[in-house]
């Protein structure tokens, strides 16, 4: 349904260093796009989150060790297996599928990182895996980013891409992403899959704190279900190619400024996930001000982004406000003046002082809920801190999407 999210990708900018090639495995569905790979010239360095979840995808396992002992030469990636609850054979697996991209490509298998996406407790199909790597290893070409969006996609209804160009030291700098994610998404540190490249040449020491900068503020901060999955990950590449000396100081214009850029199209992609979200019908922005902390800002708002009957109420535009108020109330933050409370849809003050605001009328909240994005600002006190995330309405399709998931 996707909520304002064009049918079309914007155009993708080609990275220099990075190539990507896919192919059609018939994983789960005949004849689609379901295997990505990414070359990464010499030199190109990567950072990466990965999801919390105890019953971690054997990839993420592996991704991680691979990463600890070398920086990655090749990505792959396979949609519509997860590779996850599948125990010692799936470590194996995703193990396998490094070693056949490494041999093709002539380079070792510690230095590709797998990542899987799709059904949760089946094995791998390595027989159609190895029987794609060949024609997969022969396409890489720089312009692929559009088929790599695709190849990624499980119930997304729409590719998700965004590209960016700044100056950073007078060098233009271009910054590519793309992420996958429609269901199952709630912070945990990035929560779906996600590829961000760019040409900018960064010291290692930073990459990882850019990447972790940019997350908080935007994969951190999204939430279709309150589900997080077992196979999230969240790739920054850097390659280089586009400037001589390394931005290599924190404190620094140019690491700011690239940092805010990363952060943006981190921002953009977080927010399509959103707006593709399973069934979803209302893009939905939450402020949470005036709290004693951030993280008691962040707890109200997920609390209230993740009660089924807040969801339920958008999806049929009626403006039940106290189910929004009973949220903000049993947030558990540590310090809730219920009397200072203030709830507002868009700019309808519905709640002020903890009780149905003297001024609101049904009619203004109904008007607000039949838009189709709709902002919920949450006022607890007068205290310093603030936070900002974006969810989505539950509708019937959600209920079906998942019902039907493994049909």
């Amino acid at each position: 349904m996707a909520v304002n999210l064009p049918l079309e990708l914007p155009e993708l900018l080609p990275i220099a260093g990075v190539r990507i090639a896919t192919a059609a495995a018939g994983i789960k569905y005949p004849d689609r796009t379901d295997i990505v790979a990414f070359e990464l010239a010499a030199g190109t360095q990567c950072a990466a989150i990965f999801t919390r979840n105890a019953f971690c995808a054997a990839p993420v396992t592996i991704a991680r060790e691979h990463l600890s002992v070398a920086m990655p030469r090749l990505l792959l990636v396979n949609s519509g297996n997860a590779n996850a609850g599948t125990g010692k054979q799936g470590y194996q697996d995703a193990l396998t599928s490094c070693t056949l991209l490494a041999d093709a490509a002539g380079c070792i298998a510690h230095e590709v990182l797998p990542f899987s996406t799709g059904v949760i407790g089946e094995s791998l199909p390595m027989d159609k895996i190895s029987a794609a790597i060949p024609a997969l290893s022969a396409r890489f070409d720089e312009n692929h980013w559009d088929d790599a969006a695709h190849g990624i996609m499980t119930t997304d209804t729409r590719p998700k891409g965004v590209s960016r160009q700044i100056m950073v030291a007078n060098e233009c700098i271009t910054i590519t992403g793309i992420a996958k994610g429609s269901g199952m998404i709630c912070p945990d540190m990035a929560t779906m899959l996600a590829y961000v490249a760019t040409d900018a040449n960064i010291a290692p020491s930073l990459l990882q704190q850019c990447l972790r900068y940019a997350a908080d503020r935007s994969f951190n901060c999204i939430s279709v279900d309150g589900d997080t999955s077992t196979n999230d990950a969240c790739v920054l590449m850097a390659t280089g190619e586009a400037m001589a000396l390394p931005v290599d100081d924190r404190q620094s214009v140019a690491y700011q400024q690239l940092r805010d850029a990363i952060t943006e199209v981190c921002v953009v992609l977080a927010q399509a996930i959103i707006r593709d979200g399973e069934g979803a019908t209302k893009f939905i922005t939450i402020d949470v001000e005036g709290g004693e902390s951030v993280a008691d800002c962040r707890q109200v708002a997920y609390t209230v982004a993740h009660s089924p009957l807040v969801k339920t109420a958008f999806f049929a535009s009626d403006p039940n406000w106290g189910r929004i108020l009973a949220a903000v109330g049993r947030a558990g933050i540590g310090v809730l003046n219920v009397g200072q409370v203030a709830i507002y849809l868009d700019d309808v003050c519905i709640v002020r002082d903890g009780a149905r605001a003297p001024q609101y009328t049904e009619a203004a909240g109904d008007a607000v809920m039949k838009q189709d994005e709709i902002t919920v600002r949450i006022v607890l006190g007068d205290a310093p801190h603030s936070a900002q995330l974006w969810s989505c309405d539950f509708s019937y399709d959600y209920v079906r999407i998942n019902a039907e998931y493994r049909s």
